[in-house]
C-alpha cells in the first residue's frame, strides 16, 4: 500500500510541476511525410487506372463488328475501352470489363470509321502531362529520399556525419551508478589489490596528492595468464573509487580505413577527460602494442603503429590535474613495445598470477554465493584439487556443478557434483555410452592400475585422488592426483617420481597383457618434455652441469631462433634426456615387478567397479576387500526405481471432467 501511495504522489507531482504533452501532439518526422506522399500518389494512380485486359487488333475489330463494345477512348498510341453487357456475357467469367489495345498512327483513320459505322461512343483522350511529369520526377524523389536517410540523417548523430563517425571511439562507458563490482568480488590476488590501492585513493581524494606534489602513476599494465581476473580487477578499482569506467578492446581501434585507429584513440581520451576522474581500460592491448621494428609487415605507416603512437602521445599529454588513469591488460607482456611500460606511460606493472590454495578457496566462496550448497560440500578440498586453475576455471566448476545438480533434480549441490564438475572442466565429460571392447577395457584397466600402483608407492609423487577406466574426453581412462600444495619449484626427486608414474601404465601393459598400445602416447610426451626441461633448462644433468641450453625465443619480425650450442653438445643433451628416461623406466618396472599381485588386484577391482578413490586403493594395497555395489548392481537398482510405461499408465488416476459452468 505504501508503494502505491508513493507512486501516486509522484504522478501528482509530475502533473503539477511539468505539463504533460498529449500523445501524438509532437512533430511528425519528415520520413513519414515522404512515405505517406509516395503512398498517396501510388494509390491515386491505381484508382485512376482500373484493371484492364489487353487484346489484339484482330479481337478489337471483331468486338466492334459484333457490337460488344460500349465506349472507347483514343490515346496517342493506345486505345482503352469498356465492354457492354453483351460483350461481358460472351467473355470468360471474372474477366475485366475494361480493355486496352495498341495501335499505330496510320491505323487511326480506319478505326474511327469503324467506330462511327458501329455507333460506338468514342472520344480523344486529353494528354495527361502530370503523369508524364510524375514518371520522370518520382524516381528522382525516391533517390533524394534514399540519400537523405543514408547520409544526411547521420549528421544529427555527430559532427562530420556517418562517414566521419568511423573515427569515433567504440568504447563502452559505465557510469559510477552502473559499477557494482568492488574488491569484495575479487579474491586470490591480494598483493595486486594492495598495489592498486593508491590509485583508488587518488581517484577518491586527488587533492591529498596535489598537496604534497606527488604524481600518481598515469598507466597501470596488468599482466597475467588468461582468466586470472585482470578485467575484473580493473572494474573493481572503478567500482571501489566510484568513477566512470571506459572499456575498449585493442582490436576495436583498427579498421580497414587508414588513420581510423589514431582518430579513435584521440576521441576516447577526449571523452575520458570530459568525464574525469575516470578509468580507461584497454583490454588485449597486445593487438596494437606489439614491438615496432623494420619488419616486412610492420612499417612506419602501419595502421597499428599509428594507433600505438597515438596512445603514447595521448598519455604523454596528461596533466597532473586530468585525473584519468589508463589501465591495460594482456597475457603477452613479452611482445609489447618498450615505449609502453616506460615511466610516464604504463609506469606501473602489476602481475596477476594464478591463485594459490587460499586464493582458490576464496574464489570458490565468491562464486558459490548464489548457489545452494549441501552440508557435505568442502570447498577447501576442491581448491586443493585444482592446482593451476584460473578464476575463470573455478567459476566454470561451480556453474557446471549447479547444472549437474539441477539435471539430477537435486535441491542443492553436493560434493560429488563439484568433483565431477572439476574433472569435466579439466579432462572432459564422462562417456559412459561409448561401446568399449572387452579386450580394450582390460588393457585400460591394467594401464591405469600401473599408474595407480606406482603413484601410491612413491612418496615423492603427488598423492593419488582416484582412478577410473570410464572414457573421459579423448582418454580411455585416467588416474587423478591430488597435490597437497601448490608447487613453486620442482625438485629432481619429484620429477623422477613423476616420470616413473608416467611409465607405470606402459610397463603394466607389457607385463600383464604381453603387448603395448598407443594409450601411452600422452605419458611418453609428458615424460620426455619433463626430462628435456631437467637437462636443458633446470641444469639437473651431472654431465652438462648448471648451463641453460634451452632454445632461443624467435624474434617477432625476422624469426631468428634455434639452438645456441654445438652439435656435439646437442648429442650430449639427447643422451642425458634418454638417461633420465631409462632410469625412470627401470625404477618403475622394478616397483611393478615387486608388486605384481597388488597390481592384479587393482586391475580386477577396476574391471568390476570402474572407479576407485584413494581410500579404496589403500584398502586394496593393505590386503583388504572392498564392500560396495558394482556397476551392474547400480544399473539394476536404477532400473527398478524407474517404473515401466505400462505401470505408469495403470497408476494414473482418471482426471475429473472439466465443468463448463464457471
Amino acid at each position: 500500500m505504501s508503494k502505491k501511495k508513493g507512486q501516486t504522489a509522484k504522478q501528482n507531482t509530475n502533473k503539477t510541476n511539468k505539463p504533460q504533452i498529449p500523445r501524438g501532439g509532437g512533430k511528425i518526422p519528415m520520413k513519414w511525410v515522404i512515405m505517406l506522399g509516395i503512398f498517396f500518389v501510388f494509390m491515386l494512380t491505381m484508382n485512376q487506372n482500373p484493371k484492364r485486359s489487353r487484346i489484339t487488333n484482330d479481337e478489337f475489330e471483331k468486338y466492334i463488328a459484333e457490337g460488344m463494345i460500349e465506349s472507347v477512348e483514343l490515346g496517342e498510341a493506345e486505345i482503352t475501352g469498356v465492354f457492354n453487357t453483351a460483350g461481358m456475357q460472351s467473355r470468360p467469367v471474372k474477366s475485366p470489363k475494361a480493355f486496352k489495345v495498341n495501335y499505330r498512327p496510320e491505323m487511326l483513320e480506319g478505326i474511327t470509321k469503324q467506330l462511327q459505322d458501329a455507333n460506338i461512343k468514342w472520344v480523344v483522350a486529353a494528354p495527361q502531362v502530370w503523369l508524364q511529369v510524375l514518371n520522370w520526377i518520382l524516381p528522382l524523389v525516391l533517390m533524394i529520399a534514399f540519400f537523405y536517410f543514408l547520409f544526411m540523417r547521420n549528421v544529427k548523430n555527430g559532427p562530420g556525419g556517418m562517414l566521419m563517425n568511423f573515427g569515433r571511439s567504440k568504447h563502452r562507458m559505465q557510469g559510477k551508478e552502473q559499477m557494482k563490482v568492488t574488491f569484495e568480488d575479487v579474491a586470490g590476488i591480494e598483493e595486486a589489490k594492495e598495489e592498486v590501492a593508491e590509485i583508488i585513493e587518488f581517484l577518491s581524494h586527488p587533492k591529498k596528492f596535489h598537496k604534497i606534489g606527488g604524481r600518481i602513476p598515469r598507466g597501470v599494465l596488468l599482466v597475467g595468464p588468461p582468466g586470472c581476473g585482470k578485467t575484473l580487477l580493473a572494474k573493481a578499482i572503478a567500482g571501489q573509487a566510484g568513477v566512470p569506467f571506459f572499456s575498449i578492446s585493442g582490436s576495436d581501434f583498427v579498421e580497414m580505413f587508414v588513420g581510423v585507429g589514431a582518430s579513435r584513440v584521440r576521441d576516447l581520451f577526449k571523452s575520458a577527460k570530459d568525464n574525469s576522474p575516470c578509468i580507461i581500460f584497454l583490454d588485449e592491448i597486445d593487438a596494437i602494442g606489439k614491438k615496432r621494428g623494420p619488419g616486412f609487415v610492420s612499417g612506419g605507416h602501419d595502421e597499428r603503429e599509428q594507433t600505438l603512437n597515438a596512445i603514447l602521445v595521448e598519455m604523454d599529454g596528461f596533466d597532473t590535474n586530468d585525473q584519468v588513469i589508463v589501465m591495460a591488460a594482456t597475457n603477452r607482456g613479452d611482445i609489447l613495445d618498450k615505449a609502453l611500460p616506460r615511466p610516464g606511460r604504463f609506469d606501473r606493472q602489476v602481475y596477476i598470477p594464478l591463485p594459490d590454495v587460499k586464493g582458490r578457496t576464496e574464489i570458490l566462496k565468491i562464486h558459490a554465493r548464489k548457489i545452494k550448497l549441501g552440508p557435505d560440500v568442502d570447498l577447501e578440498r576442491i581448491a586443493k584439487g585444482t592446482p593451476m586453475f584460473s578464476g575463470a576455471d573455478l567459476e566454470a566448476i561451480i556453474n557446471e556443478a549447479a547444472i549437474s545438480a539441477t539435471m539430477s533434480n537435486k535441491d542443492f549441490v553436493e560434493m560429488e557434483d563439484l568433483e565431477e564438475a572439476r574433472d569435466k572442466v579439466r579432462w572432459g565429460r564422462k562417456k559412459r555410452s561409448r561401446a568399449v571392447d572387452q579386450a580394450d577395457k582390460k588393457l585400460t584397466a591394467y594401464h591405469e592400475a600401473g599408474h595407480t600402483l606406482v603413484q601410491s608407492l612413491l612418496k615423492d609423487a603427488d598423492p593419488l585422488h582416484k582412478v577410473s577406466i570410464i572414457p573421459r574426453g579423448p582418454m580411455g581412462g585416467a588416474t587423478f592426483s591430488l597435490p597437497e600444495k601448490d608447487r613453486t619449484h620442482y625438485t629432481k626427486k619429484y620429477c623422477m617420481a613423476q616420470m616413473q608414474v608416467c611409465f607405470g601404465g606402459r610397463i603394466a601393459e607389457e607385463i600383464f597383457c604381453d603387448d603395448i598400445s598407443s594409450g601411452a602416447q600422452a605419458d611418453i610426451q609428458t615424460a620426455t618434455a619433463l626430462a628435456r626441461e631437467m637437462v636443458q633448462t633446470w641444469g639437473m644433468s651431472a654431465e652438462l652441469g648448471p648451463i641453460d641450453y634451452s632454445p632461443q625465443t624467435q624474434d617477432v619480425y625476422f624469426g631468428v631462433g634455434g639452438q645456441d650450442h654445438s652439435q656435439k653438445t646437442a648429442e650430449i643433451i639427447d643422451n642425458e634426456v634418454k638417461k633420465f628416461i631409462d632410469d625412470s623406466y627401470k625404477a618403475a618396472r622394478e616397483i611393478i615387478e615387486n608388486n605384481r599381485e597388488k597390481l592384479e588386484t587393482i586391475a580386477q577391482a577396476l574391471l568390476k567397479y570402474e572407479t576407485l578413490d584413494a581410500a579404496e586403493v589403500k584398502t586394496i594395497l593393505d590386503g583388504g576387500a572392498l564392500n560396495k555395489p558394482t556397476v551392474g548392481d547400480l544399473l539394476k537398482a536404477e532400473q527398478e526405481k524407474t517404473p515401466s510405461s505400462a505401470d505408469e499408465k495403470s497408476e494414473k488416476k482418471p482426471e475429473p471432467p472439466v465443468s463448463s459452468e464457471q
